[in-house]
């Protein structure tokens, strides 16, 4: 068959449109349920439900080096979930469905254009989404946001307030740096959940980064963290999706590409810009990693942290650069064997079968892959650099806010109002 423009655009075409079946869709994965070791994207309000060939569900890799969730549960919990039709809110759902986190009613709530829908889940069947209130939230045990931060701002601390307040875990970038408001990736500062009933989630590439990070600075102790990272278009929601895709399909076909989420047209392009640029040079998003690392790993305010983060024309999955020094010298073998056990990791590190980190082996699993190991010629014998990839809407968002509940019901901050 000979391969003309026009051929290449419908096989591509063809490639969003089936996931299911295409060289360009996720490999399949067994659905495991945990049970051995031990977690923004966001829509404007209940998310966008455009039909869009990368919105199609992303069967998840269920990882047997998580802990397990909660378990011998003798209560269950109302949750509710504000933007469940967003790209994070619809990955909430379903790995609190994985997971077997113990709901006993599962409310969603939206706007006025979207309550009274019907929406199917696997596990809860039919739910009708209800109009928000606070009043409304507040009947629930825990509260996931996956909405704007300027919803966000506006009623988290009213859900969470109050002796009649519950748990908030909310997705955006509202309170993330608030002294009062927990930032919490559960493996790394779990027990900071204790402290209150609104906690933030972090960004998604701080969350993927620390997965490996700091494994290693318990191990050698970390001096600096330079990091590049190459972020796929599902970091901007499903809107950000949908413009690649239908952008993707415009260029082959030789058509003009709208662009209006990002900065440039991203089909066949890499973007040096994520948020907005800040007085310093870096953009927002390359800063929120330098503070965002601080606050979870309890470091200095001063620690050196560097990024430089980059939209790449990929669906699904960030990847991650990242060069430390070190305090201690670097021992190859005892890195391997610190990622190999730490819990959210899988060490993909054999170079001889060109075995690696990626984003298509990356999309849908719930550990984030780490490989490329090696001494960095910089630093030297206090020097390592590794390359890590995560589904920056699992480990990134939905898995990790799920990670924070199942946090708090096992150390007593969550609890049910009455048995469901």
């Amino acid at each position: 068959m000979k391969w003309t423009s026009a051929t290449v655009a419908g096989a591509v075409a063809l490639a969003f449109v089936d996931s299911s079946t295409s060289a360009f869709a996720p490999r399949p994965s067994t659905q495991a349920t945990v049970t051995s070791k031990s977690a923004s994207a966001s829509s404007s309000f209940v998310g966008n439900t455009m039909p869009s060939p990368s919105s199609s569900k992303v069967p998840h890799n269920a990882s047997t080096s998580l802990r397990a969730g909660p378990s011998g549960m003798t209560m269950s919990f109302t949750v509710g979930i504000v933007g469940a039709t967003g790209a994070v809110g619809k990955e909430i759902r379903q790995c609190l469905e994985k997971r077997e986190f113990p709901v006993g009613q599962l409310r969603i709530f939206g706007s006025e254009r979207s309550a009274g829908k019907s929406f199917a889940t696997e596990k809860y069947g039919d739910v009708t989404a209800e109009l928000f209130s606070v009043a409304a939230a507040k009947e629930c045990d825990v509260v996931f946001l996956a909405v704007s931060g300027d919803f966000s701002l506006k009623h988290a601390r009213a859900i969470s307030d109050g002796d009649d307040g519950v748990v908030c875990i909310d997705n955006s970038s509202a309170f993330r740096y608030e002294k009062d408001v927990p930032l919490v990736v559960p493996e790394i500062n779990g027990k900071e959940t204790k402290k209150s009933k609104l906690i933030a989630n972090p960004n998604c590439t701080t969350a993927i980064g620390l997965m490996a990070i700091w494994p290693l600075h318990k191990l050698f102790t970390l001096k600096k963290i330079l990091m590049s990272t190459y972020q796929a278009a599902s970091g901007a929601g499903q809107p950000g999706m949908d413009e690649l895709t239908e952008g993707t399909m415009s260029y082959l076909k030789g058509e003009p590409i709208n662009n209006e989420i990002f900065a440039y047209p991203l089909p066949f392009n890499v973007i040096p810009q994520i948020d907005k640029f800040l007085e310093n040079g870096y953009t927002k998003e390359e800063m929120k990693v330098t503070w965002e690392c601080r606050k979870i790993c309890g470091l200095a305010d001063d620690f050196p942290i560097s990024c430089t983060a980059v939209r790449i024309p990929t669906i699904r999955a960030h990847s991650e650069t990242i060069v430390v020094e070190t305090e201690k010298p670097i021992d190859l073998a005892a890195a391997r064997k610190a990622l190999e056990e730490a819990p959210g990791v899988k060490l993909v590190d054999n170079p001889e079968k060109l075995e690696y980190p990626m984003p298509t082996t990356a999309t849908g699993s719930y550990d984030v892959e780490v490989g490329r190991l090696r001494r960095n010629l910089v630093f030297g014998d206090h020097g390592l650099e590794f390359f890590v990839c995560g589904d920056q809407l699992l480990r990134g968002a939905a898995l990790n806010a799920v990670l924070v509940a199942e946090e708090m019901v096992n150390n007593g901050s969550l609890q049910a109002k009455t048995a469901a």
